[in-house]
C-alpha cells in the first residue's frame, strides 16, 4: 500500500499582509498529522519505488531510485528498505542560476544568516542548487558582497555568484538604480571576479556598451558565464557578443528591445544561436504563454533554463521591501518598484514554475525537468554531480504528487521537506 503523504500543497508564498519571518517559517512548515510509514533510516540504503521517475532517457513508469548515503546508487543491497511512492513523480532537484533572495531575506544586502535563510526557503520549494544573484550597487559594495557570498559558496551553501549589474544599459535598467550604472570596463569586471575568489558564476552585461565585448572576452577567459541582458543592443551587436563568447540570455524578452520584423533586435539573435541558453521566468507575469512557447519551440528544450529571478518576498508574502537601494511593493505576489512601477524581480519558487509549465503551458514533463535541472546544471559545469537522477550523482530529488504539487525534497541524502514526517526537517542550509 502506498504511503499517504501530506496534502498541504506546494508550500507557495503566503498572500495577504506581510508577516514576520517567524510567522512565514511556521506557515511554510505546517503539515497535517502523518498517516504514513516511518521514514527510512538515512544511514542505510533505501529505495523509492513505484513512481514515475524522470531520467535523461525519458520517463520510467513504476521506476525506482536507490539512495545510499549522500548519493544515488545503481543497485541496492538485498535487504535495503523499500518505500512505495506509487502515484507520485520523482524528478531531479531544481537548479536556479538567477535568484536574489527569499523568505524575507536578500542575497544582495542580507547578513550571512539572512542569506542562509533565503537559501533554505528555496530548498523548501525544491531548489537544491542555487546561484545567488546581486543587483546594481557601487563597486566597493559589490566587491564586499562578493567576498561574503564566496565564503558561502566555498562551504557549499550556494553554487556561485551572479552579478546582475552594474554593467547594464540605462535604457533597459528595469529595477536597477540608474545612478549606479556604469559601462563594462574590463578592469572593473575583473575586480568583481577577483573579489569572488573563483566563485563568480555569471555576469550580466549590456554588451553594446563601451568595453562590452572586451569584458565578454575577459569573462570567457576566466571561465565565467557572460550573459546578455538589460540590453538595448541591435541584432548585429548581439551576434558580435555571442561570437565574443557570451552564452546566456538573461531573462529573455524582459529588459531588452522587443522582437521586430525590420529590427529583430537581441531576441532573434539569442533564440537562433545554438550556443545560447535562454533564461525564462515562468510566473505568468513576466511572460505571455505564447512567448514561452516561442522560446521552447525555436531554441529547443535543451537550451532553456527556468529561473526565478526571486527577490525577498518569495516564500514570504506581500508588503514593502527593498531591492538594492530601491523600494519595492509586492501586491498579490507581483513585485514592482514603488517609483515607476517596473517589475522588480519575482516572488516565484521553482516548484510553482514546474507546476505551471506542465499544467498551464502543457509542456512535456521531460522538457520541464531539463529546463529546471539538467540544462542549468550543465551551464554551471555541475552536471557530473547534479541535474539528473543518474547513479553516482548527489542524492538531490523532488517528490511530486499526481497533480505536481511538491511533497518531498531530498538534498545530498537528507530530507529538507520530509514526506514521511509531519514537517520539513529542522535546520537551515548545509
Amino acid at each position: 500500500m502506498a504511503p499517504a503523504f501530506s496534502d498541504s500543497g506546494s508550500g507557495s508564498a503566503p498572500s495577504g499582509a506581510r508577516g514576520s519571518a517567524e510567522d512565514a517559517a511556521t506557515a511554510a512548515w505546517a503539515r497535517p498529522a502523518p498517516t504514513n510509514p516511518q521514514p527510512p533510516d538515512q544511514s542505510q540504503p533505501y529505495v523509492l519505488e513505484g513512481a514515475n521517475v524522470v531520467l535523461p532517457t525519458g520517463i520510467v513508469k513504476n521506476g525506482r531510485v536507490i539512495i545510499t548515503g549522500t548519493k544515488i546508487a545503481g543497485s541496492a543491497p538485498e535487504k535495503a528498505h523499500t518505500i512505495d511512492v506509487s502515484g507520485h513523480w520523482v524528478v531531479p532537484g531544481f537548479v536556479d542560476i538567477h535568484n536574489h533572495g527569499g523568505g524575507g531575506a536578500s542575497f544582495t544586502s542580507g547578513t550571512v544568516d539572512e542569506v542562509l535563510k533565503g537559501v533554505h526557503t528555496h530548498r523548501l520549494h525544491g531548489t537544491t542548487t542555487l546561484v545567488a544573484s546581486t543587483v546594481t550597487g557601487d563597486m566597493d559594495g559589490l566587491a564586499h558582497r562578493a567576498g561574503l557570498l564566496s565564503e558561502l559558496a566555498e562551504q557549499g551553501d550556494i553554487a556561485g555568484i551572479h552579478f546582475e549589474g552594474p554593467f547594464i544599459s540605462p535604457c533597459r535598467k528595469g529595477a536597477h538604480s540608474e545612478e549606479l550604472l556604469r559601462d563594462p570596463d574590463p578592469a572593473e569586471v575583473r575586480k568583481l571576479i577577483d573579489a569572488a575568489r573563483g566563485r563568480a558564476s555569471m555576469v550580466t552585461l549590456a554588451t553594446e556598451l563601451p568595453g562590452g565585448l572586451d569584458s565578454v572576452h575577459l569573462l570567457a577567459e576566466h571561465g565565467v558565464i557572460a550573459a546578455i541582458g538589460h540590453t538595448d543592443a541591435t541584432y548585429e551587436q548581439t551576434v558580435q557578443a555571442i561570437d565574443a563568447g557570451a552564452t546566456v540570455a538573461t531573462h529573455l524578452f524582459n529588459a531588452m528591445p522587443p522582437l521586430g520584423h525590420r529590427e529583430p533586435g537581441p531576441i532573434a539573435a539569442l533564440l537562433e544561436d545554438e550556443r545560447i541558453t535562454v533564461e525564462l521566468i515562468n510566473d505568468g507575469t513576466h511572460l505571455h504563454p505564447a512567448s514561452l512557447q516561442l522560446a521552447f519551440r525555436h531554441a529547443g528544450a535543451d537550451r532553456v533554463a527556468f529561473i526565478t529571478d526571486a527577490m525577498d518576498a518569495a516564500g514570504f508574502g506581500d508588503g514593502l521591501y527593498t531591492l538594492g537601494p530601491l523600494a519595492v511593493e509586492v501586491v498579490d505576489g507581483v513585485a514592482r518598484l514603488v517609483e515607476g512601477g517596473s517589475i522588480a524581480g519575482s516572488t516565484l519558487t521553482q516548484d510553482r514554475a514546474f507546476r505551471r509549465a506542465v499544467t498551464v503551458d502543457r509542456l512535456p514533463v521531460e522538457d520541464t525537468v531539463a529546463a529546471l535541472s539538467a540544462n542549468p546544471a550543465r551551464l554551471l559545469g555541475l552536471y557530473d554531480r547534479v541535474g539528473s537522477l543518474d547513479p553516482g550523482k548527489d542524492a538531490d530529488l523532488v517528490l511530486l504528487d499526481a497533480d505536481f504539487d511538491l511533497k518531498g525534497v531530498l538534498r545530498k541524502g537528507e530530507w529538507v521537506v520530509d514526506p514521511f514526517g509531519d514537517r520539513p526537517s529542522a535546520g537551515g542550509p548545509n
